[in-house]
């Protein structure tokens, strides 16, 4: 009997124990979500690799693969090498019709991630790279940095008033592709352009190809870009580069020679 009065007590013991934690626990969780602050800004960035590898995802930025984000196709292997060509088009200097003409030459086809300007100012451009096979883009309409919008009605007013431009001149939707401008944003961000159908494209390879002034040399770009050539790519270049004009057409035909081919965005992120 005593024997038995021990583990009645024990039993009892060890079930008030697991109450409490059980109740405990749910308390420490919410505690640390309301700790969690989703309006933080990050910039994006990769580390690039040397072996023409996939270079990897930090550790602080892996929470967009939760919030529709993508850098990378993960699934390309070497039975089918791709590359997904990627441009942040703001205005045009001449080089945006150059790149168009050797897509257009070279049928390769790529994403335009456009501002509102595009529309407002050069409207036939836009048109060409629809009519062209390209996919048209949301890279907001004004260029502003998005990882200071807290608010998410000001957030999808932003992305709205670029879709609606674009509806405007071409009667038909934007592609539901969003790509933050300068890389900056927050995971209220993410999650807010997911709500609103879009899926966020960041990059797994960019080299400082922006500045008019300091135009990188054709050799330079040309050995920085194919040295960092990996499966499943998703490549960012600025179309108002004269440098990337003067070496599209060589660059493809290299890639291919490679055995790449050019995907979709639509590919990378499933439809």
């Amino acid at each position: 009997m005593k024997d038995d009065h021990i583990k009645f007590a024990a039993t009892a013991l060890l079930a008030a124990a697991l109450c409490a934690f059980a109740l405990a626990f749910p308390t420490s969780a919410r505690a640390h979500a309301a700790d969690y602050d989703d309006t933080r800004p990050y910039n994006w960035y990769v580390n690039r690799t040397k072996d023409h590898s996939q270079p990897p995802l930090g550790s602080d930025l892996a929470f967009i693969e939760n919030c529709g984000g993508y850098y990378v196709d993960k699934d390309a292997d070497d039975s089918d090498k791709v590359l997904y060509l990627t441009f942040d088009a703001g205005y045009e200097n001449g080089n945006i019709a150059r790149i168009l003409d050797i897509m257009r030459d070279k049928g390769a086809t790529g994403a335009f991630f456009i501002l509102g300007n595009m529309v407002e100012r050069f409207p036939d451009l836009v048109m060409r790279m629809k009519n062209e096979g390209h996919l048209v883009c949301n890279h907001t309409y004004s260029h502003n940095d998005m990882s200071t919008v807290t608010d998410e009605a000001e957030f999808k007013k932003e992305l709205a008033k670029m879709s609606d431009a674009y509806k405007s001149l071409t009667g038909e939707e934007m592609a539901r592709y969003y790509r933050p401008p300068e890389g900056r944003f927050s995971k209220r961000n993410l999650d807010c352009a997911l709500g609103c159908g879009y899926k966020t494209i960041f990059w797994s390879f960019a080299y400082a190809d922006w500045d008019n002034n300091k135009q990188p040399s054709r050799e330079f770009a040309m050995k920085k870009i194919l040295d960092n050539t990996h499966n499943g790519a998703v490549i960012l270049l600025h179309p108002t580069s004269k440098t990337n004009a003067d070496i599209l057409g060589d660059l493809i035909d290299k890639w291919r020679a490679d055995g790449y081919r050019f995907g979709t965005l639509d590919e990378l992120c499933g439809g």
